[in-house]
C-alpha cells in the first residue's frame, strides 16, 4: 500500500456510493481519511464503461437515481453534479394498448389512469406530497423518534403488504402494471410483505424528484465525490485489494463498503464467534442478467410515447409480471422475465455519438444462475419495439458471475447486497439497534448490506460514519 505507515483518523475499504459518501463524511468533520479501492477505478455501481463501441458509455449498474436528489445524505452533501431528466420518467408498454405512463405529474398521471387516478393519487400521490421527511425516515429506518410518524404509519398501511395484496386498488390492468413494474425493483416474490412499499416509493419518487441520470454517466457522480474528498485532504489508493484489516494503517475508525461475505475474509477470525454464526446466515438474494447495447438509432417501440420514458418496464400485465417474479425467487427462471429497460439518451444524449442511442436491460435471475438469458430479454423487447434487432450495432452481456468480478459485493449478480424482504429490511446484515458498528473497536459497516439496503443513496456510509464520529473520545 503507497499510504503512510500512520496519521490517518479513519481508513474506508471499498469506493461505492456508500463508502464514499462515509468517507466524505468523515472528512467534512475534520478526520484524515484514506480510502482504499480494490479496482483500478472509483465508484463500485457507478461506474461508466465503453462496453461495447467507442463513444458509446454504458453504465455497469446503476443508471437512474432517484434516490440521489432524494437522500438526506446526498442533500447534505449538495454535490456538482449535472442531473438530466427524461420527458416521462417511466413507461409500462402493454400488449394492444396505449402504454402505462408514469409522469413527473401526478395530477397528469392521475388523469392518464382514469378511473384508478383516486387510488394512484391515495397511494404514489400520497407518499410523494409527505416530502422528504417521509423519505428521511425510511431511508433511515431506526432513527428514533421517526422524523415523520404520522407519514410512515400512513405508507406503511398500504407499503407493509405484498404488492399482490395493495395491487388490488387499481381496477384497471395499466394502473395495477405500473404499480406492479415499480414493485418489482423489490427483486422479490411480489406475494411477498413489503413488496409494495418498494412500489410505492419508487411511484413517488418519479412526482417529487423524478428520475433522472447523470450527464455523461453515473461514473461523474462517484468522480463528484472523490473530488470533493481529496480537496478535503484525504488519500485515494486504487487497485490496492485489502485481503485482512490487520494490512491497514491503524486508524480509531475503519468503515468497509464490503457485504458480511467479504467482512468475513477480512475479519473473520478476529470476529466473535456469535456474530460471526450470524454474518455466516446472512441470505443474498437473486442474481441479475444484464445486456447493454449500442443502436443505430432510438427503440422503434410500438407505442410511440414510450419513446420519451428513461426507464421501461418489459413485463405485461401484473400478473406476468407477478409470475416471473415469483419463477425467480423459486430458484426457476420464467420463459417471459420481467425485463427492465433504460433509454439514458432520451435524457442525456451524450451517451453515445450524434443520432446513436445506448440501451440496457436487465431481468432478475436466480442467484449465481450460469444461464444465457440474452434471447429471453430481447424476445420481451422486440414484443414491445418490433425490430429492435435490427438497430442493435453491438452488445455486451453481464451475467451473475461477470456481475460479481466487475463488483464483489455483487455476489451471485445481487445488486442490492443482500435478500431485501422482511426479514432483512433492518435486520441488515444482524438485528441490533446499530447493525453499522462490528465487535471489533472502532470498525463499522457502511455498505448496503445495511440500512437501509440497495439503491445510490449513500445512506449507509452516512449513517456509519455519524455514528463513527459520535464515537469519537
Amino acid at each position: 500500500m503507497s499510504a503512510q505507515a500512520d496519521g490517518f483518523d479513519a481508513v474506508v475499504v471499498g469506493s461505492g456510493p456508500n463508502g464514499l459518501v462515509g468517507a466524505l463524511r468523515l472528512a467534512e468533520a475534520g478526520a484524515r481519511v484514506l480510502l482504499v479501492e480494490a479496482n483500478d477505478r472509483l465508484g463500485g455501481g457507478l461506474r461508466t464503461e465503453e462496453l461495447t463501441l467507442p463513444g458509446f458509455h454504458h453504465d455497469v449498474c446503476a443508471t437512474v437515481v432517484p434516490l440521489a436528489l432524494a437522500s438526506p445524505a446526498f442533500r447534505a452533501l449538495s454535490l456538482d453534479v449535472g442531473y438530466r431528466h427524461p420527458p416521462v420518467p417511466a413507461a409500462h408498454p402493454l400488449d394492444g394498448r396505449d402504454a402505462a405512463l408514469v409522469l413527473r405529474s401526478e395530477g397528469a398521471t392521475a388523469a392518464g389512469f382514469g378511473r384508478d387516478g383516486a387510488a394512484w393519487r391515495a397511494s404514489m400521490g400520497a407518499t410523494a406530497r409527505a416530502g422528504f421527511p417521509l423519505v428521511d425516515t425510511l431511508l433511515a429506518p431506526l432513527d428514533l423518534p421517526p422524523t415523520a410518524p404520522l407519514a410512515a404509519v400512513r405508507y406503511g398501511a398500504l407499503g407493509a403488504l405484498p404488492a399482490t395484496v395493495t395491487g388490488r386498488i387499481f381496477r384497471d390492468e395499466p394502473a395495477r402494471a405500473a404499480f406492479g413494474g415499480m414493485a418489482a425493483h423489490a427483486i422479490l416474490d411480489l406475494a411477498s410483505p413489503v413488496t409494495a412499499g418498494y412500489g410505492m416509493l419508487l411511484g413517488a419518487l418519479a412526482h417529487s424528484v423524478g428520475w433522472p441520470v447523470v450527464r455523461g454517466g453515473t461514473q461523474a457522480l462517484a468522480d463528484a465525490l472523490a473530488r470533493r474528498l481529496r480537496g478535503r485532504g484525504a488519500e485515494i489508493v486504487t487497485g490496492c485489494r485489502v485481503g485482512d484489516l490487520g494490512e491497514l494503517p491503524d486508524a480509531p475508525i475503519t468503515l468497509l463498503d464490503l457485504t458480511p461475505r467479504q467482512l468475513l475474509a477480512v475479519a473473520g477470525d478476529r470476529l466473535p464467534a456469535g456474530y460471526r454464526r450470524r454474518l455466516e446466515r446472512y441470505r443474498y438474494g437473486p442474481g441479475v442478467f444484464k445486456v447493454d447495447y449500442a443502436l443505430d438509432g432510438p427503440v422503434p417501440w410500438t407505442d410511440p410515447a414510450v419513446a420519451a420514458a428513461g426507464t421501461v418496464h418489459l413485463g405485461g400485465t401484473f400478473a406476468e409480471v407477478a409470475a416471473a417474479e415469483r419463477a425467480v425467487a423459486r430458484g426457476r427462471n420464467p420463459e417471459r422475465p420481467f425485463v427492465l429497460g433504460v433509454q439514458a439518451c432520451v435524457a442525456d444524449p451524450s451517451r453515445a455519438p450524434e443520432g446513436r442511442h445506448t440501451f440496457w436491460a436487465y431481468c432478475h435471475v436466480p442467484h449465481g444462475c450460469e444461464e444465457d438469458r440474452t434471447a429471453a430479454i430481447e424476445a420481451q423487447i422486440e414484443r414491445f419495439a418490433p425490430g429492435f434487432g435490427d438497430r442493435v450495432l453491438a452488445r455486451h452481456v453481464m451475467g451473475p458471475a461477470a456481475l460479481e468480478a466487475h463488483n464483489a459485493n455483487e455476489v451471485g449478480g445481487d445488486i442490492n447486497g443482500g435478500s431485501g424482504d422482511w426479514r432483512q429490511f433492518v435486520s441488515r446484515p444482524v438485528l441490533a439497534r446499530s447493525p453499522w458498528r462490528t465487535p471489533l473497536p472502532g470498525v463499522y459497516l457502511c455498505s448496503s448490506s445495511t440500512p437501509p439496503g440497495g439503491g445510490v443513496h449513500g445512506m449507509g456510509g452516512w449513517t456509519a460514519a455519524g455514528q463513527a464520529l459520535g464515537a469519537r473520545p
